[in-house]
């Protein structure tokens, strides 16, 4: 797709994870009756099993080639609109920013590091926090994730204030302005 044609309006969730992403994914489905991809649970069931299973099987690397992969088939211009609610790593490869940008207004769902591991603290599933120091790996990947999050979206969006149906209004109104903006 060049620059010159119409995003397809698609409104996708990235950030950390205990951002959000999954909630206010639900939320903003409920509102809009858009199908909701969340891009975790898609790639659980084609794998047959659990993001921790897949990471102790396969690697991280497997993961986030699965990762890419779902997201070359979403940038389908013919497809429904949809929300569609990442993972937390996907935007480590430049090939998903630029995918995830093609699909349409990205909204950068962002939490402070305490909520974040109060968030997550409760979660087993979360193979990257396994670790004797979950607060000082939260930090080490923010390091490195922040500015790609933040050189992927369209919006960010603290989410430790609001409640979902504020965070989801508040997308919606930014989402209008944008592909008014694009059309």
């Amino acid at each position: 797709m060049n620059e010159s044609q119409t995003p397809p309006k698609n409104i996708v969730l990235i950030g950390f994870m205990g951002s959000g992403k999954s909630t206010v994914g639900r939320e903003l489905h409920q509102r809009l009756g858009y199908p909701l991809v969340d891009m975790d649970h898609v790639i659980e069931q084609r794998a047959g099993k659990s993001i921790a299973a897949i990471f102790a099987d396969e690697g991280e690397d497997k993961f986030r080639e699965m990762e890419t992969a779902l997201l070359g088939e979403l940038v389908d211009p013919a497809a429904p609109r949809r929300i569609i609610s990442t993972g937390g790593g996907v935007v480590g490869r430049e090939e998903n920013r630029n995918l995830l940008r093609h699909l349409g207004y990205v909204v950068w769902l962002q939490a402070p590091l305490a909520v974040i591991l109060e968030r997550t603290s409760k979660n087993r599933d979360r193979p990257l926090l396994h670790t004797d120091d979950p607060a000082a790996r939260i930090e080490a990947l923010l390091a490195v994730r922040k500015p790609l999050y933040a050189e992927t979206a369209h919006l960010k969006v603290d989410t430790s204030g609001l409640d979902c149906g504020e965070l989801a209004t508040g997308i919606l109104e930014s989402a209008r302005y944008f592909f008014t903006g694009h059309l």
